[in-house]
């Protein structure tokens, strides 16, 4: 009889050590790096689209903020459509939509619907990341584990890795084949993540309906409007702050103000309004996020622009120099999620970032090569040791059912830093990079690192360890 027992425990024990494997992460994985390589991978087919198109500059540049206005809109709103519908259902959809897109793109006959191609490519992989997260959280909840460190960490590293291999994929595919290829690769991406997915990712329940409730009321569409203009007005001020539209300050506040007294009152709300208020620890994530993606896309837009212009560094030595940068990132990312550690990355992040500022203080148009390698390896480390443990404090701190929604909150907080970061450099260096300008960067710079630090150190809510 005991042997009979031990003989049935097995299977289960087997699954519960490998609850993780590849045929269950390997379609989140590719999902998630599906918004990062579109994000860079079209700088390369820019001019080339231009020409086709007799478009100029400014209006190529639109394909850039095309994707992620709808990025930044859609992922709490595909996050909610998750806990609707259920996220496989959801993240499948966010493939088809990227499979459409990329023919529309392929084929496209004007401009116009290269936008319209953009705007599907960010519709579509912003479903990934949320309901990625719920999947990993319905799984790690139904087998016990824990927070799912690893599998965690696997996707913060496969979209570090996707965002550095855009711009040189892009260039392959577009110097081989034309700038259509950087649509068309999407179509091939979408046909394996959608096979993979249909094999390795489990059905979602059925999913319980209030019969009293209309679709469309437990959709919450005012909401998603509401939001998506909030959204909208933030990304267009921050875009052009050297020259501010100050009315759009009015339009996102009395926009916001109205989202949330409207989410206060319906049943099904987009935002949970409510649990964010009285969340305070989630809130300071998103700060942290947002204050990370700052900093991070401030030296590198701003770093890689004044290398060209000051120190007077080709394009492919600029990237070479940069590269040490990602390859660090990634390596100490695999250390922090396989061991777990979330305050103490969060604390040296900060940290690392106020060293990165000192050097670049210090950094003249003689300065050496190394000087510049040095400083951003410690880039490399404020990225490696944030990404993870910001995603994992997160994933803490959110509810169980409200992790979908939360997560695409979290990304959203990333494109406002990134958005933000654009502009801070264009007030900041003007008409060309400077010495000058690169030194007040660095005190910037190390304002954002004090700021991380103080946020990480003081908030005893952060756990030190992530199943504990």
């Amino acid at each position: 009889m005991a042997a009979r027992s031990l003989r049935t425990a097995r299977p289960s024990s087997a699954v519960a050590r490998a609850p993780f494997g590849w045929r269950f992460t390997s379609p989140l994985l590719l999902g998630s790096t599906l918004n990062p390589i579109n994000s860079s991978m079209i700088a390369t087919g820019l001019v080339g689209i231009g020409v086709d198109f007799h478009t100029g500059p400014g209006e190529t540049a639109t394909l850039i903020s095309v994707l992620y206005l709808c990025s930044a809109v859609m992922q709490p709103t595909m996050g909610k459509l998750s806990t609707l519908f259920g996220p496989r259902r959801v993240f499948l959809a966010g493939i088809v939509i990227l499979l459409a897109a990329g023919v529309i793109g392929t084929a496209a006959p004007t401009f116009g619907f290269l936008l319209a191609s953009r705007a599907l490519i960010g519709i579509g992989t912003s479903a990934a990341y949320p309901t990625a997260m719920a999947l990993v959280r319905r799984r790690a909840d139904g087998e016990g584990t824990g927070v799912p460190s690893r599998a965690l960490g696997n996707i913060s590293i496969a979209a570090q890795i996707t965002a550095v291999l855009g711009l040189p994929l892009g260039g392959i595919l577009a110097g081989a084949f034309g700038w259509r290829a950087l649509f068309f690769v999407n179509v091939p991406l979408a046909l394996i993540t959608l096979v993979f997915t249909l094999l390795g990712v489990p059905r979602d329940p059925p999913t319980p309906r209030d019969g009293r409730e209309g679709l469309l009321t437990t959709l919450d569409i005012p909401g998603i409007l509401l939001f998506a203009g909030s959204i909208t007005g933030l990304l267009a001020f921050l875009s052009d702050l050297a020259s501010p539209t100050w009315w759009l300050i009015a339009v996102v506040v009395i926009q916001s103000a109205a989202l949330f007294f409207w989410e206060r009152r319906v049943s099904r709300p987009l935002i949970d309004v409510r649990m964010l208020a009285q969340n305070l620890p989630l809130q300071r994530s998103y700060l942290r996020q947002l204050l990370t993606a700052l900093g991070t896309y401030t030296v590198l837009y701003g770093i890689s622009q004044w290398m060209e212009q000051s120190a007077h560094l080709g394009a492919s030595a600029v990237g070479l120099i940069l590269l040490p940068l990602f390859g660090l990132s990634i390596v100490i990312a695999r250390v922090v999620s396989g061991r777990g550690w979330i305050r103490w990355p969060l604390v040296f992040a900060g940290v690392a970032l106020v060293l990165a500022a000192g050097v670049m203080l210090l950094m003249t148009n003689h300065s050496s090569v190394i000087v510049m390698i040095g400083m951003s390896l410690l880039l490399g480390f404020t990225n490696g040791l944030s990404g993870f443990a910001n995603q994992a404090t997160l994933y803490v701190q959110a509810p169980a059912e409200e992790i979908a929604v939360a997560s695409g909150l979290y990304r959203t907080a990333g494109y406002v830093g990134a958005i933000f970061s654009s502009s801070l450099i264009g007030i900041v260096f003007g008409p060309a990079a400077t010495d000058g300008g690169l030194h007040i960067l660095a005190w910037v710079l190390g304002v954002i690192g004090i700021l991380l630090v103080m946020l990480s150190v003081l908030d005893r809510r952060i756990p030190r360890l992530a199943n504990r």
